[in-house]
């Protein structure tokens, strides 16, 4: 199956008064038609910056995308003008954002705001929008949709409010939907409600999906491949079961060592990684995990890995064989 999305050597950096912050690093990856990929990593590793640069979302200045390109169906998003791109978002790639209560315009009505990409993107008359906005508030759980339409978002709760944003960003039916740790500002219970309305809508409407997340636990029920971010590279990606059953990458398996587990494989006591993750004013020329590496060699400190097959489906950044201890051949 052909790709529907592929990245490659994406680099996005900000200009600041202390320096330039390299924020991404030559990520490459690719998303194929109906899959999941979960991108996960600590805060601040370059997730949400990644996507957020494939779709002109970054501010510039201060940001830019310095190189890279990310094809959409055969057309590279970073080189299509502003009312090119603006018609792929929304359409056939939509964003779903971190937070449910900042994410709406407080003084437009709901139906107003859900409506809106229909009436934008596809032409389609005001009354015609609301009511497909209707049927899509209905779908994704919203009581009552039809008398809601006309309610403001204050007027909502935080699991409501991430509801209604999921059935604006799929009410042109995309292609590709993009979730931005749109679980974090929710409640357990809320989260798990909203991963399963997720799920089921995946497997309705057929879309890929990309995930985007710190919650290795969270990725592990609802992708069919993992990306690991660590200070703006992808040091590891494999399928999800693979990823979790052999981690290879030092970085994944302090990641899932911290996580408690039911089989208590891990024993009691959880490992915790030391160290903090680098600034990025710089671009790394060594592995940026090393610092923190308890299996770091000298050729750790010289030079930065690159992505490489160790199988079919699974790809590591690392010098290391952490089953050894020995430089990886």
């Amino acid at each position: 199956m052909a790709d529907l999305l592929n990245v490659e050597g994406l680099e996005t950096q900000f200009k600041t008064r202390d320096g330039i912050v390299h924020a991404v690093n030559g990520v490459s990856f690719h998303l194929k038609e109906g899959e999941t990929l979960g991108i996960v990593g600590e805060s601040g590793c370059g997730k949400s910056v990644t996507v957020m640069s494939m779709l002109s979302l970054i501010p510039q200045p201060p940001g830019e995308v310095v190189a890279g390109e990310a094809v959409y169906q055969g057309k590279d998003l970073l080189k299509m003008p502003n009312e090119e791109i603006r018609h792929v978002r929304g359409s056939q790639i939509s964003m779903v954002f971190q937070d449910p209560m900042t994410s709406f315009n407080p003084v437009l009505t709901i139906g107003r705001q859900v409506a809106e990409p229909l009436e934008i993107h596809n032409g389609v008359p005001r009354k015609q929008a609301y009511e497909r906005a209707a049927e899509m508030l209905d779908m994704v759980g919203i009581p009552s949709a039809k008398d809601r339409l006309y309610d403001y978002p204050h007027q909502f709760s935080g699991g409501m409010r991430q509801r209604v944003m999921i059935a604006m960003s799929l009410i042109c039916t995309p292609q590709v939907l993009i979730a931005d740790e749109p679980t974090t500002a929710l409640d357990v219970t809320i989260q798990a409600q909203i991963i399963e309305l997720v799920k089921r809508l995946r497997d309705e409407l057929g879309m890929a999906i990309i995930w985007i997340t710190h919650d290795l636990g969270v990725v592990a029920g609802l992708a069919d491949r993992v990306a690991v971010m660590y200070a703006g590279y992808i040091i590891e990606e494999a399928q999800v079961k693979e990823l979790y059953a052999k981690p290879t990458h030092p970085y994944t398996i302090g990641l899932l060592a911290s996580l408690p587990r039911v089989d208590g494989k891990h024993g009691d006591r959880l490992a915790s990684i030391d160290g903090l993750p680098p600034t990025l004013m710089e671009k790394p020329r060594f592995c940026p995990f090393a610092p923190r590496c308890e299996f770091a060699l000298d050729h750790c400190w010289q030079e930065n890995p690159m992505l490489e097959s160790i199988s079919a489906d699974h790809r590591v950044a690392c010098w290391v064989d952490p089953e050894t201890g020995r430089e990886r051949k």
